[in-house]
């Protein structure tokens, strides 16, 4: 059995749990659960706070874990990445009161600054030369620099609406951070296995993200130029059909490449065309 550590609420929870759905993982589900078996895969859910996860990973309480990059980062914990899952993005950034007039870094020289990524900060500090003073709260770190609390906050963005509200501004991306899905360095050969199919099931369901497959009848004298335009993931499936000098084609279109490449497609003769979403790809 593999027991894998998740936030137990918010938006990672949220996306780590539909994630898990999407790789056929049925969990026995009881809201005041904090540790859910799943019915048909040796897995287990551990729900935790998200700066408790690198910890209870490092310790083996629990196995893997799925953690923010800023946490990892922030608790620099003796696991393993076992892969980067492309959700929950966001950055932590510096950011002072709207109406200061900002230069550069040598702005936060003898200021006070206001986070809970008091790790974080003081490497990037030091690596810049930068000599402020590191105000540690948990929590509503926004509303430090209008209580007169810091001169300035580093903490988490991801629109920068909370910013705005309190009359902020974003001056230095400091990281960029997403979920990371972390592993005990020293899992059993049994466990390892686990994780590898668990690995293999949530690569097929990232590979189908954003990803169309369509149906299409073309001319088989523009198939050459067709092809070109097509980004298959090897190549695209092409059938003759009853009508002489028309094909069938198939493939797999990106969503953000997908009306370009169908405007290309319609000018070369492409007709009938179907898009149906893909839910796992398998290599």
């Amino acid at each position: 059995m593999l027991r894998i550590a998740l936030q137990s609420k918010g938006r990672l929870n949220e996306e780590s749990m539909a994630l898990l759905h999407e790789a056929g993982i049925k969990l026995e589900w009881g809201k005041r659960l904090l540790l859910v078996p799943a019915k048909n895969f040796p897995i287990e859910v551990l729900f935790l706070r998200d700066d408790d996860i690198p910890q209870t990973v490092a310790d083996g309480v629990a196995d893997i874990g799925i953690v923010g990059e800023n946490e990892f980062a922030e608790k620099d914990k003796k696991v393993n990445i076992a892969k980067r899952l492309g959700f929950s993005k966001c950055r932590l950034s510096l950011a002072i009161p709207k109406s200061a007039e900002y230069v550069d870094l040598s702005w936060f020289n003898g200021k006070v600054i206001a986070t809970s990524y008091p790790g974080i900060l003081e490497k990037y500090l030091k690596e810049n030369n930068i000599s402020a003073d590191i105000h540690v709260i948990t929590g509503s770190v926004e509303i430090a620099t209008g209580i007169g609390l810091a001169d300035a906050i580093f903490d988490i963005v991801s629109s920068g609406s909370t910013l705005l509200t309190n009359q902020l501004k974003e001056v230095e991306v400091v990281m960029k951070s997403e979920a990371l899905l972390i592993a005990n360095p020293n899992l059993t050969e049994e466990k390892t296995e686990i994780l590898n199919e668990l690995l293999f099931r949530i690569q097929s369901v990232q590979l189908a993200e954003d990803k169309k497959y369509v149906l299409m009848n073309i001319p088989t004298e523009n198939l050459d130029k067709i092809v070109q335009v097509i980004p298959g993931m090897r190549s695209p499936t092409i059938m003759p059909l009853a009508k002489e000098g028309w094909s069938s084609l198939h493939a797999v279109i990106s969503e953000k490449e997908f009306w370009d490449i169908i405007g290309k497609l319609k000018n070369l003769g492409a007709e009938g065309l179907l898009v149906i979403p893909i839910e796992k790809i398998i290599l």
